[in-house]
């Protein structure tokens, strides 16, 4: 299958190279795959998924997603605006804006019209079951509610990817288990996902699970 993410090498170091986040992960996706990457809480496996995503730089070693050297993209927004949708654990939705408001933001790098747009985010919010919360501001709605209109704005530019942090960390059992449905069946339909997550009953929906420690990939 076609590698449409590959990491070789990677550190990430902060503070003056104190702070080693990640130390020589080499990591390969294929395209349409569903791999979470499990870890305590400060193993770098954030920083990773950031990494990946082109939303940090690797201090050193390649990445290469769908082909292309992440370090060599001159206009990373409008590459990862192209490729790759963002989930993070809090949402960073924009609280003044409604649902389809905010499901609409990254559509204005595809230059769409205001009708094509309002009419892909209400697809989209469909997709995700809330049609009937489009016009809600995210203060009004459930830790869940809120997730999916992050899902669906992941969504809302065609990406083949999908990079998720911690998507049901501050959910209930309920909630979580709706947002891990909404996943599988995205990934289903030929979505690469790369999840990470401390919570081992979430990892064991994806087709593969990697383990880190200490900013690197324990053998499988």
């Amino acid at each position: 299958m076609n590698k449409i993410i590959s990491a070789k090498n990677l550190v990430k170091t902060f503070e003056g190279d104190r702070v080693i986040a990640l130390n020589g992960v080499n990591l390969e996706v294929s395209e349409g795959e569903f791999i979470a990457i499990m870890g305590p809480s400060g193993c770098g496996k954030s920083t990773l998924l950031h990494v990946l995503g082109g939303l940090e730089s690797p201090t050193s070693g390649e990445v290469m997603v769908d082909g292309v050297d992440l370090c060599k993209v001159k206009k990373l927004d409008s590459f990862r605006a192209r490729k790759i949708g963002f989930i993070f654990q809090l949402h960073n939705l924009i609280p003044v804006l409604t649902a389809q408001e905010n499901v609409q933001m990254p559509m204005f790098e595809l230059k769409l019209s205001s009708k094509e747009r309002n009419e892909k985010a209400k697809k989209l919010l469909r997709l995700v079951g809330l049609e009937d919360r489009m016009d809600f501001v995210p203060p009004k709605l459930s830790g869940g509610q809120r997730q999916k209109i992050a899902i669906a704005r992941a969504l809302s530019n065609d990406p083949r990817i999908l990079l998720v942090d911690e998507p049901t960390g501050n959910l209930d059992s309920a909630s979580g288990h709706e947002i891990i449905q909404i996943f599988e069946r995205l990934n289903k339909d030929g979505r690469t996902i790369v999840l990470v997550t401390h919570d081992k009953d979430i990892a064991e929906h994806a087709s593969i699970i990697y383990h880190m420690k200490d900013g690197q990939i324990l053998e499988k």
